[in-house]
């Protein structure tokens, strides 16, 4: 450290502190702390439950060297700031960094801004405060209730149903929504109904005016002023054939300006719901390229600048300044017209804990998406375009509709018809105009107008169940009932596919067979926590413990006590699964004894019996059937037979169909090329790293490949057992090809296994 530099400004993210370290002077030097450097270790539950909740926090073991290098550097400065994100999580980063490198209470500052920006970074170095304890207890509290319920639930579950299985104080809830929306689509009995469909015109009149002849729809709503039901094609015929004898005339025209007000701003939740309908970006993808677009790109003469403002936000609140910029560039743009007298003002649903906060938005709103397309990558691009479009459009004027209502009467038959025509296209010129599916311009009408009838057309149709939970649609009733928070929404979506209760195909969530069985069990013997009322309330009190109002141990107490008793009832009274294996008809290929049903990660499957002298399993199909793998045109190299798509642990591969004879394998066509994102940042460069996959398997590489080529095999998820080692367990190949798993802490460590042993592990935070 140079003697000028006596400033030490600590961060989450080498992306982060290149940026800012570009804002301050020669006096400060930033460095980063890769996220958290304490946390509850893995091995054991780390609370003292009879001792207030003593959380028994250790340093990270891969943070070991670092926090070392940190303290050394923060024994030679003369200030900390401690500059990590302004929520809750970021709270606790900072008071941890305080705790670990014991840094005196007079030398540590804590400083917050809500974007990346020159100005932002200069202001808040300019008021650092205390570290906020209200907001370090309330993430304590949360990350110590979730720690209290996954690994003390997980372990009941491996007794009763199978090893490998997991629960978590808001991720089980969130599986019992998608349960319960799949038992409402099995259940549901579609009912048969008709509609019918008139296009009519105006009776012919002298005129010179081709609109004034236009045909229009109109629907069947009523009989005898009562809301008609047609339940059948025999029904709709019958009224056919009256209503092709019957005169048409106009009852009434109601005629009015209809104001479609300017969306407000992103927020977090908002922000993922729109770059999964619009974008087909998970909830996942969409905050790891919000981060990016935060901590800084790279924009040419500018250099790395902070793109966007802090992505975990419940806020519509704008600065002034911004408000101020955006309203000049709506003028300037698009002109005086789409500019309202005052700024629009969105209320927040919530109040409280966040409204300091600002909404999602960009910094410099004169970066507009074209202007800095080259600097982006295409993802990038599309999320920044979203949230500067939204922005902009937030500020602007409403679009106005001309709509038109129209009443018919045919007899004792009413039909409805609707026009509507856009007047002024307002914030819709950046936002999109909405098209209604029944939208027309209808041609100018009157009260007792006469109408004549072109067609009548009768349609079938039958009610449908509710629909499946989309990525968008789950984070929006997550929100609407108040269970997570979301900055956890994307971590959740992620844990309960990654444990298979649920699956995703074609953008839709179906609960799966384990997914409803363990939801199931919970239910049974959780009631309360399973309760989306009461997982709610707790998201409630962890608020009221940052807003000062409630203490934090008070809240873990209320919880734990009865929490505590239905574990213990739960332990002598849930019934097992696992008993006496359900026979089936199957006969083992390998030995030829009878295969059995099985429970285990993923759902049921085949297993032998004789189990564990031999190992074979076989897949089961959605019928409970043995599932039949697909066949390929390709043929294996080896002895010529057909090869078929089987799934393993990492997804589908080809196979030799002549297997146990031939044991050939090989990834399928295009495999290599897909990527997966991930939460974990490149120690080298600062960037994402993301899993790639090879002829050998999956791996970790940087997402910034080719500029930096930093790989480093795929972690399994499990720490090594080695006494007071922590290094995480690796998939590994030997020089023979044969597969095992080792210590990512070799040679250090030499632990080796051929089996990956299995550890309880549940977070659902950040």
């Amino acid at each position: 450290m140079a003697k000028t530099k006596k400033n030490m400004v600590i961060v989450e993210s080498p992306a982060k502190a290149k940026t800012i370290g570009k804002f301050l002077g020669s006096s400060f030097f930033v460095c980063s702390s890769m996220g958290h450097v304490r946390d509850l270790p893995e091995k054991k539950l780390s609370v003292d439950v009879e001792n207030n909740f003593t959380p028994e926090y250790k340093v990270i073991p891969s943070r070991k060297k670092l926090v070392s290098e940190l303290l050394g550097d923060s024994k030679k400065a003369d200030a900390i700031y401690l500059a990590s994100d302004l929520d809750r999580e970021g709270e606790a980063i900072a008071w941890h960094l305080s705790q670990v490198l014991e840094l005196p209470e007079k030398k540590v500052h804590r400083v917050t801004f809500n974007e990346i920006t020159k100005d932002a970074i200069l202001e808040a170095f300019k008021h650092p405060n205390p570290i906020n304890m209200a907001k370090v207890n309330a993430q304590q509290a949360r990350r110590i209730l979730d720690r209290l319920v996954g690994y003390q639930l997980s372990p009941l579950l491996w007794k009763k149903i199978t090893k490998g299985l997991s629960a978590g104080r808001v991720q089980s809830v969130a599986v019992r929504l998608i349960v319960e929306r799949e038992k409402e689509i099995k259940e549901f009995t579609p009912q048969e109904y008709w509609k019918i469909t008139a296009e009519l015109k105006r009776i012919s009149e002298n005129t010179d005016k081709p609109e004034d002849s236009k045909a229009f729809k109109a629907i069947l709503q009523k009989f005898k002023n009562e809301n008609i039901e047609i339940k059948n094609e025999q029904q709709a015929k019958g009224i056919v054939d009256e209503l092709q004898k019957a005169e048409y005339r106009v009852a009434s025209v109601k005629k009015q300006t209809k104001r479609n007000n300017a969306p407000p701003p992103f927020t977090t939740s908002l922000l993922q719901q729109q770059a999964s309908t619009r974008l087909q970006f998970s909830a996942k993808k969409t905050m790891l390229i919000a981060q990016q677009l935060y901590e800084g790109i790279d924009i040419g003469t500018q250099g790395t600048v902070g793109l966007i403002t802090y992505m975990r936000t419940d806020s519509f609140h704008i600065s002034e300044q911004a408000l101020s910029s955006c309203r000049i560039h709506i003028a300037d743009t698009y002109g005086k017209d789409y500019l309202p007298e005052k700024p629009n003002i969105h209320a927040s649903n919530k109040q409280g804990t966040q409204g300091a906060h600002e909404a999602i938005r960009p910094t410099v709103v004169e970066y507009t998406p074209e202007s800095i397309k080259d600097f982006l990558t295409k993802d990038q691009y599309k999320l920044y375009e979203l949230i500067w479009k939204r922005f902009v459009a937030s500020q602007m004027q409403p679009a106005l509709y001309a709509v038109t209502d129209v009443e018919i009467i045919s007899g004792l038959y009413t039909f409805k018809a609707r026009g509507r025509v856009l007047l002024f296209d307002g914030h819709t010129l950046i936002s999109g105009h909405e098209i209604d599916k029944d939208e027309q311009i209808l041609p100018p009408l009157e009260k007792d107008q006469g109408l004549e009838l072109i067609t009548l057309s009768p349609t079938q149709h039958f009610t449908q169940p509710p629909p499946r939970f989309t990525e968008a649609s789950l984070v929006k009733t997550l929100e609407k009932m108040g269970i997570g928070r979301p900055s956890t929404y994307a971590t959740i979506i992620s844990t309960i596919q990654d444990r298979g209760y649920v699956k995703q195909e074609k953008r839709a969530f179906y609960a799966t067979e384990l997914g409803m069985l363990v939801t199931e069990k919970l239910i049974e013997h959780f009631a309360k926590i399973m309760d989306v009322k009461f997982t709610s309330h707790m998201e409630g009190e962890l608020d009221k413990i940052e807003d000062e109002k409630i203490d934090w141990l008070t809240v873990l107490k209320e919880f734990y006590d009865p929490f505590k008793m239905d574990l213990e009832k739960a332990m002598g009274e849930m019934k097992s699964v696992k008993g006496t294996p359900e026979e089936s008809n199957q006969v083992c290929t390998l030995c030829g004894q009878p295969m059995v049903i099985r429970w285990g990660r993923h759902g049921k499957f085949l297993g032998c019996s004789a189990f564990p002298k031999c190992k074979s399993t076989l897949p089961l199909d959605e019928k409970g059937e043995p599932a039949q793998p697909e066949t390929t045109e390709q043929k294996c190299e080896k002895c010529g037979n057909t090869m078929v798509v089987k799934t393993g642990r990492h997804g589908k591969f080809l196979a030799c169909s002549g297997y146990p004879e031939c044991k050939n394998t090989k990834s399928l066509s295009g495999e290599a090329t897909k990527v997966e994102p991930t939460d974990e940042k490149c120690e080298k460069c600062g960037s994402s790293m993301v899993i790639r996959f090879s002829k050998k398997g999956r791996f970790m590489g940087c997402s910034a490949y080719p500029k930096c080529r930093n790989i480093k095999p795929l972690p399994t998820g499990v720490k090594c057992p080695q006494e007071d080692c922590g290094g995480d367990l690796i998939q590994r190949r030997s020089k023979q090809g044969g597969i095992f798993f080792g210590c990512s802490k070799y040679p250090e460590c030499d632990y080796i296994t051929k089996e990956l042993p299995t550890i309880p592990h549940v977070s659902e935070e950040k």
